[in-house]
């Protein structure tokens, strides 16, 4: 505020606490928190600091059916 600034952004892994939260809701600019979920969210949708796996479909044999025949 004292570099006449009117938002910014604050992260972390963890949480917020109510104080955090209030005050970033007090204060006259626009102020985005986001906690370690929503970090985690960003960093999925967007590509940034994670490496897609390929998954693999296992299959299991459906003895009752089988049985049936």
């Amino acid at each position: 505020m004292g570099a006449q600034g009117d938002r910014g952004v604050f992260i972390t892994t963890s949480s917020f606490s109510s104080g955090a939260r209030a005050e970033a809701d007090r204060v006259n600019a626009r102020i985005e928190l986001i906690d370690g979920a929503r970090l985690a969210e960003l960093m999925l949708r967007h590509g940034v600091g994670v490496q897609a796996e390929t998954t693999v479909t296992l299959h299991q044999l459906d003895e009752d059916f089988f049985e049936s025949l």
